[in-house]
């Protein structure tokens, strides 16, 4: 492929976004440009406050923890409040945790900072999902996440290089640092992002149209989208092992930290580096398609790593495995989000499934390491290549109807009457008991999947000005 190729490729990729669009991906790389905390913060209590790594691990878990509340509370505030107003807010309040924690020393303290900074790190990610489901519109949609969630880690990738380089300014320097980032990142949104929250639709007669109101019980009704929440969070587990599991295989065959660092480094070059390529290569494929795509690139990644013995090669070729799919699934899993979402209560769907990827980033630590040390690294690999592969199985055949019929119906086609077939097979015994059937019904929300998401006026805009 020539270079002009890929610059017109390139190009394609990042072109017609609106322009509100691009102070929030700014944004996204300012904040994490800046995330020194996470990255440092086990270092900083074992080797700087003399911490045990118990201790350290419990802190961390704590953080997860507090993403479990924070997700459904800004999606909550992000339908009530407005989008910009619950960014601001609770980038200043990751800001504050951030400031506090190069100030406060004892152990409760310091966990009581970390455990505020996961609900507010994790409060804003629905308004920031949400924000994009407005201003963009639907058949660019997936594109939009994907463009972010590249910002995100290159952001992490700087930030990685940067602090282990100015680390010798200490710790504390550091979480300064992040908190300045953060309270950037919040008055480039002040300044510079325009409310999206959608304005009340009016009737014919021009009378306001009394929505629907939507609690997080009644986003846990909705049947297709309970579904894919639970199927993401089988993903969420899958993909939040290696992260604990990965360095203490790799020690198990006798290799060091830094080949670890090595390894794990993989994973962030290939997404900064691939990213673009991938979302041009999946743009407009069917989102059903590519989740189970990604879910079985999960589990062969994973899977293989038992497979890869004291191979620092074969190590970091499963981690290019996984990667791949976390390149697909991510955006596709936030677009497939909006589809499902009515334009009144994206935030509070936005946030439910934000829940899924907390609640595996608190669970799924501390089973891997309780079945690395127990059972063995052999196990922890072939449970998730089982759970990845339930996840495909259960994307294609519990999903089909209610995300591709959108496709079909945005496209000009008609929906497969028989996407839902096969639900007498064993597989379907086994989805039967992890999620839920009867997906064409959508109970309490008066709208049909993906009416309201993404709405393109008559000249293909979005009808929120960004």
């Amino acid at each position: 492929m020539s270079i002009d190729s890929l610059r017109r490729s390139a190009s394609a990729t990042v072109s017609g976004l609106p322009q509100g669009f691009w102070w929030l991906w700014l944004s996204t790389l300012v904040n994490r440009t800046g995330a020194f905390v996470l990255t440092f913060l086990s270092l900083y209590l074992t080797v700087e406050l003399g911490h045990s790594a118990w201790f350290a691990g419990l802190v961390v878990a704590l953080h997860g923890l507090g993403g479990v509340a924070g997700s459904p509370l800004g999606g909550a505030l992000t339908d009530r409040w407005g989008r910009r107003p619950t960014m601001v807010t609770m980038h200043l309040a990751a800001a504050a945790s951030a400031a506090a924690l190069a100030v406060v020393t004892s152990a409760w303290a310091i966990a009581t900072v970390v455990l505020l900074m996961g609900v507010a790190m994790q409060a804003v990610r629905p308004s920031i999902n949400a924000t994009i489901a407005d201003m963009v519109p639907a058949h660019d949609v997936r594109r939009a996440y994907a463009l972010n969630y590249w910002a995100l880690n290159l952001g992490f990738a700087i930030a990685s290089i940067g602090g282990g380089a100015a680390i010798f300014l200490g710790y504390r320097t550091l979480f300064v640092v992040d908190a300045v980032a953060t309270t950037l990142c919040a008055l480039i949104v002040f300044l510079r992002l325009p409310e999206t929250r959608p304005e009340a639709r009016t009737d014919k007669a021009g009378k306001p149209v009394v929505e629907a109101k939507v609690s997080m019980l009644t986003v846990l009704r909705d049947a297709p989208f309970r579904t894919l929440v639970l199927l993401n969070l089988l993903v969420c587990l899958v993909f939040t092992a290696p992260w604990i599991g990965l360095p203490l295989t790799m020690a198990d065959q006798g290799l060091s930290p830094s080949s670890y660092g090595v390894v794990i480094a993989v994973n962030g070059i290939v997404i900064v580096g691939f990213q673009l390529l991938v979302n041009k290569v999946t743009d407009k494929r069917s989102p059903v398609l590519l989740l189970t795509l990604s879910s079985l690139l999960f589990a062969l990644g994973t899977g293989a790593t038992a497979l890869a013995g004291s191979s620092v090669v074969a190590f970091a070729a499963t981690v290019v495995v996984w990667t791949v799919g976390e390149m697909i699934h991510v955006p596709t899993n936030a677009a497939a989000t909006a589809r499902l979402a009515p334009e009144h209560a994206r935030g509070r769907y936005q946030g439910v499934m934000g829940m899924s990827w907390a609640v595996a980033g608190f669970v799924a630590p501390i089973g891997a390491g309780a079945i690395v040390g127990g059972p063995g690294p052999n196990v922890l690999w072939a449970a998730t290549f089982a759970i990845g592969v339930l996840a495909a199985v259960g994307y294609t055949v519990r999903l089909r109807k209610a995300l591709d019929d959108d496709i079909d119906i945005e496209r000009g086609g008609g929906g497969d009457s028989d996407a839902d077939s096969g639900s007498g097979s064993a597989v379907d015994a086994v989805l039967d008991a992890v999620v839920e059937p009867g997906l064409a019904v959508r109970p309490g929300l008066g709208v049909e999947p993906g009416e309201g998401v993404g709405d393109v006026d008559s000249a293909g805009k979005s009808p929120v000005s960004a």
